[in-house]
């Protein structure tokens, strides 16, 4: 059974959460700034920011884990 959990399979559901996380965050980022909560929207585009880049990290890092050359 350990087997069936692999390091590189943890960690890709890891980066499916992650982007599952950014594409909700996304959602309730528009709709904040629809209702005229401005800062609000701002705040958490600084923290899409910060998922974005370190999905790029993690989607490489995946990538060398499997053996396949990321760039």
């Amino acid at each position: 059974m350990a087997s069936e959990y692999s390091l590189t399979d943890v960690l890709e559901r890891i980066y499916q959460n992650q982007l599952a996380l950014e594409a909700a965050l996304m959602e309730l980022t528009l709709w904040a700034e629809q209702q005229d909560a401005g800062i609000l929207g701002e705040n958490v585009r600084g923290a899409l920011f910060t998922l974005a880049e370190n999905a790029g990290h993690i989607k490489q890092g995946l990538a060398r884990l499997n053996g396949i050359d990321p760039t």
